[in-house]
């Protein structure tokens, strides 16, 4: 048993010299928050174009339901390259530290985002183009799978560990955030331009903005602190061996777990936020203007309700917040859409806000519980190979498999249940995984 803090000092003199103070921690905080979302908002611009403009611009030959498939894949390419970008920089962030690797990866999303803006069209260079584009959003996958770990381990490993669930969940707020932003851009280009002006060029303005934004994440993240658990680690023996191997050989378990519990939410929010503008555009008619509109409204929801089950899954724990998401989303998506299918503007709003409701209470909870299920000296290794790897398995098929199933049926009821079935399993995974909502991070050995 502990003691409690009030009666002593004995447990409270490890924080004095191991916990950052409020404000080096509100620091931390934003400096996660602020970079991973513009990690995201790289991102999501090339989720947006691949859905809105690649397949007219990069893949002309074809038709145009197999122009949207090729589109989707490249935008698939991320997804499958962020395990290896987690691997890479985890490896480095457990070994030398967080801070550093994470200044890396975001010039490293920057750049690559900033030279798609810059890409000539298939009219230009011919099929040049979109090997560019593949070449690009490769790299922007590196990048993307360095950021979510190290950002985490940042805000997790500098905070109390009372709080963990609901500070973390504020580097999860990037996600939505980066969304936001990036459909908002879309939204004032498209009302701002017309559409031969979008086509032409008007498109290349928000990925030529990330190069701009990317410079003040630089500036707010070069501000911070290493992580206090990282230095305290850093000076053992472990801390010297090879952590991916350390991972794959002594804790594969909470490895496949921490795919398992993030897989469903993952192709969740690709169809809720995504695939809507491929559905609601060639399937059903609905304007572009009005789908990205609703996109916000659910990236609105998804940044509301993060925190307030962020807090909830310090409260109640990581496990059931996890589960009543999955169950929620699981049971929505066979709503989703007829609501889209209605055409009524306000349901159509309505669809992704709901959906992104219940995503929140799968996506919240995460930036704790996954670094929670590995020791601090693989910690960054573990938790971004973890939830990365979750990326290949859903958010790289999921493009492919909703348009084949789609295009083959011809309704979205397969759509759903494929969403179902990945959301079981995250439900069994979670339920497999210990709860670590009051765990002391020093003493995890996974």
């Amino acid at each position: 048993m502990h003691a409690a803090p009030e009666t002593g000092t004995e447990t409270e003199a490890p924080d004095t010299g191991t916990r950052t103070d409020r404000k080096a921690l509100r620091r931390v905080i934003g400096a996660s928050a602020v970079g991973t979302t513009l990690e995201w908002y790289d991102h999501f611009i090339y989720g947006s174009a691949a859905a809105l403009v690649f397949p007219k611009l990069f893949f002309p030959d074809s038709d145009p339901a197999a122009a949207t498939m090729l589109s989707l894949v490249t935008y698939s390419v991320a997804f499958v390259t962020r395990p290896l970008g987690a691997a890479i920089f985890g490896h480095y962030g457990d070994k030398y530290g967080r801070k550093n690797v994470l200044i890396l990866t975001l010039i490293l999303m920057g750049a690559a985002t900033g030279l798609i803006g810059l890409v000539p069209t298939y009219q230009s260079i011919g099929i040049l183009a979109p090997l560019l584009l593949v070449l690009l959003r490769f790299i922007q996958g590196i990048g993307l799978g360095g950021e979510w770990g190290g950002a985490a381990l940042m805000v997790g490993e500098s905070s109390s560990d009372g709080k963990r669930g609901l500070l973390g969940s504020l580097v999860q707020i990037a996600s939505p955030l980066g969304l936001l932003l990036a459909n908002g851009v879309f939204s004032v280009i498209t009302f701002m331009v017309s559409e031969e002006a979008f086509f032409a060029w008007g498109w290349r303005v928000p990925f030529l903005l990330s190069t701009f934004l990317v410079l003040i994440g630089l500036w707010i993240r070069r501000q911070v602190q290493e992580s206090p658990l990282f230095e305290e680690e850093a000076a053992t023996e472990e801390s010297r061996k090879a952590p991916l191997v350390e991972v794959v050989t002594r804790h594969w378990r909470p490895l496949l777990l921490a795919i398992g519990s993030r897989i469903g939410s993952d192709v969740c929010f690709y169809v809720f936020n995504v695939f809507i503008l491929v559905y609601g555009t060639t399937q059903i008619g609905v304007d572009r203007q009005t789908l990205l509109t609703a996109v916000l409204f659910g990236a609105v929801s998804q940044a509301v309700s993060i925190p307030l089950w962020g807090h909830l899954c310090d409260r109640i724990g990581r496990r059931p917040i996890l589960i009543i998401g999955a169950v929620g989303a699981m049971t929505w998506c066979f709503a989703f859409f007829p609501v889209l299918d209605s055409g009524n503007d306000a349901l159509v709003y309505a669809a992704p806000a709901v959906g992104n409701f219940f995503i929140a209470a799968m996506w919240g909870p995460l930036a704790a519980f996954v670094p929670e299920l590995f020791p601090t000296r693989v910690r960054y290794t573990g938790a971004g190979l973890g939830f990365q790897s979750a990326g290949v398995f859903g958010g790289a098929l999921a493009p492919i498999i909703t348009a084949a199933l789609v295009a083959a049926y011809d309704t979205w009821v397969p759509v759903a249940v494929y969403l179902a079935v990945l959301l079981a399993i995250l439900v069994a995974c979670v339920a497999a995984a210990r709860e670590t909502a009051a765990a002391d991070l020093r003493e995890i050995e996974g």
